[in-house]
């Protein structure tokens, strides 16, 4: 069965003027001719227009096309290897970008204006773009979080890195009062609590001791919270709440 130029650009998604410019160069000649000179196309020529297609849509020049294609010594298998590889070398890169849009999309909402790269430096493994759509739905229509967009959308990395050094020492200083055996209600722990709020206060929002209340039991309600503060030190997630729920006692 043969086929005419405009059943194979419609078939191929291809313009009629294209196949006659390949038929021009050489690199597509169709089989044959109908009585009246018309070009026809046979199977193995829509094979190899098919071959010809995948190139160009990997940006191969037409006469690179030729040359992979005529090889005399070309194995029909190594060119789906050949192919197969360059198809998932793009589908990676595509990916890639549409995972840089997606974060750029994100980053937008979260008002963080970091690069992928700065974003690594500030927050490590922790990615704050993966909980946008959370926080959206659980504090969307809350005035603190729109306090806290509204005050982030201003941060560069610089500020970002400074609100972390601090949040890091913070860090440090309730694991190694802990380390010290200290009761979460002791004085020196209620104290670390109230640096805890302030640090919230200054950097995203007004942070009364009823949000931090609210706060501390999320710490140990939510899973991926306690994991975040346990892994700086074991039990630091429950700690850190009660001398929460201590400090607010004592400015109560």
């Amino acid at each position: 069965m043969s086929y005419s130029v405009g059943q194979v650009a419609a078939v191929a998604g291809v313009t009629k003027r294209t196949l006659h410019h390949y038929d021009e160069i050489g690199l597509l000649v169709p089989s044959g001719r109908s009585p009246a000179g018309h070009r026809r196309y046979e199977e193995a020529d829509l094979d190899r227009l098919q071959q010809i297609r995948f190139y160009r849509e990997l940006g191969f020049p037409l006469d690179e096309v030729a040359k992979l294609l005529d090889d005399p010594d070309a194995d029909p298998t190594e060119h789906l290897r050949r192919q197969h590889g360059l198809l998932t070398g793009r589908i990676d890169r595509l990916r890639e970008m549409a995972a840089a849009v997606e974060h750029a999309m994100e980053a937008r909402k979260m008002g963080i204006t970091l690069t992928p790269e700065e974003k690594f430096e500030v927050f490590g493994d922790f990615d704050p773009d993966a909980y946008t759509e959370e926080v959206e739905r659980r504090w969307g229509d809350c005035d603190l979080y729109e306090e806290s967009r509204r005050r982030t959308a201003g941060y560069g990395k610089e500020d970002w890195l400074r609100i972390k050094e601090e949040t890091d020492a913070l860090n440090a200083r309730i694991a190694a009062l802990m380390a010290e055996e200290a009761a979460p209600g002791s004085e020196a722990a209620m104290d670390l609590a109230e640096e805890h709020r302030r640090l919230i206060g200054a950097h995203w929002y007004d942070c009364t001791y009823e949000i931090h209340l609210g706060l501390a039991e999320m710490y140990v309600a939510d899973e991926r919270f306690t994991a975040t503060y346990d892994a700086i030190r074991p039990g630091m997630a429950a700690f850190l709440r009660d001398a929460i729920v201590a400090n607010a006692a004592r400015r109560a």
